[in-house]
């Protein structure tokens, strides 16, 4: 009875390590760790790169992306600040419009550049910067205003994220 038990447990925490773990942030416009294609940079169009996810854990009510260099010289820089995305969206296609509500809800929170939506990387000339793409799903919408600041999202997320996806694009001039 109680090797029958173990088992149970073992295999209910491998079933709960897999609902945290199974979430899976990608893009088609580079590899994970590779160079970020100038067209999402300063250096070209800047416009946002698509992104797709697998589906998150029970209970998701809404995503949230950040994107940010920490390699800045002045601190880590945001890029990109997007929240209350529903449940059930489980892409963002490129190009993604500056506006600070979107038609499925979703709200876009200011950047670094003092502006809303995405601006991608424009690192001063030298060592290639990080730009960590960061998917949250949350177990609640965060009802955060216009042009909410990251500061602003990571309080509002604090205590309910069910799981979180991250991949890194490189970039230099």
């Amino acid at each position: 009875m109680f090797e029958a038990l173990a088992r149970f447990l073992s295999a209910t925490e491998a079933a709960d390590q897999e609902t945290t773990m199974a979430l899976l942030l990608t893009t088609t416009a580079f590899q994970d760790g590779g160079t970020i294609p100038n067209k999402f940079t300063c250096a070209g169009t800047d416009v946002s790169p698509e992104l797709a996810w697998t589906d998150p854990p029970v209970g998701t009510k809404t995503f949230a992306v950040i994107v940010d260099d920490p390699d800045a010289p002045a601190g880590t820089w945001v890029h990109w600040v997007l929240y209350d995305l529903p449940a059930g969206t489980r892409a963002l296609t490129e190009d993604m419009p500056r506006d600070g509500q979107l038609p499925d809800g979703a709200r876009q929170g200011q950047n670094d550049f003092r502006k809303i939506g995405y601006n991608g990387p424009c690192p001063p000339k030298g060592a290639p910067h990080r730009y960590f793409f960061k998917l949250y799903a949350l177990s609640c919408k965060t009802n955060l205003k216009l042009g909410a600041s990251k500061r602003e999202l990571e309080r509002a997320m604090k205590g309910h994220i069910l799981a979180q996806a991250e991949m890194i694009g490189r970039f230099q001039q």
